[in-house]
């Protein structure tokens, strides 16, 4: 009897350290450091921008069409990005590469950067970005995403 309540706790034990790796799996990084600087970056649906934020900054909202942002800030804390230059890319599994063009957008004091990228459903692409941080020095980016159709 204690040989099968052994194995059973075994079992379950199992279950449970695969059942954490596979949360720790999911976790998707969203930052890079790189000295004193931090390089913020996602990739949304268009649609999550108000209609009144789009037509002032002239961005196209639309279920196939999403926007890398990235910002960099200081890493000490730092709440308001800072000015950089950057250009990337954003690859398919195919190995199809589309250019990301930029856009500054300015806020108040925050400054964060809209690139716009058109995809298919459920579409894996590998995005690598390029960026000039404050400081002078040139870095890259590497991150990969799904995009969904909302």
């Amino acid at each position: 009897m204690k040989r099968i309540y052994a194995a059973a706790a075994t079992v379950a034990l199992l279950f449970w350290a695969a059942a954490a790796a596979a949360q720790e799996a999911k976790v998707i990084k969203s930052h890079e450091d790189f000295g004193d600087y931090r390089v913020i970056y996602s990739v949304f649906n268009s649609e999550f921008i108000k209609p009144e934020i789009a037509q002032n900054y002239k961005l196209v909202r639309a279920r196939d069409r999403a926007f890398v942002n990235v910002s960099v800030v200081k890493k000490d804390g730092g709440t308001h990005g800072l000015s950089s230059e950057m250009s990337g890319t954003a690859t398919n599994l195919i190995q199809q590469s589309r250019p990301l063009k930029f856009t500054e957008i300015r806020e108040g004091d925050a400054v964060y950067y809209l690139a716009p990228l058109r995809f298919e459903d459920e579409e894996n692409l590998t995005f690598t970005i390029d960026l000039k941080l404050p400081n002078g020095d040139a870095k890259q980016v590497t991150f990969r995403r799904k995009l969904e159709k909302e």
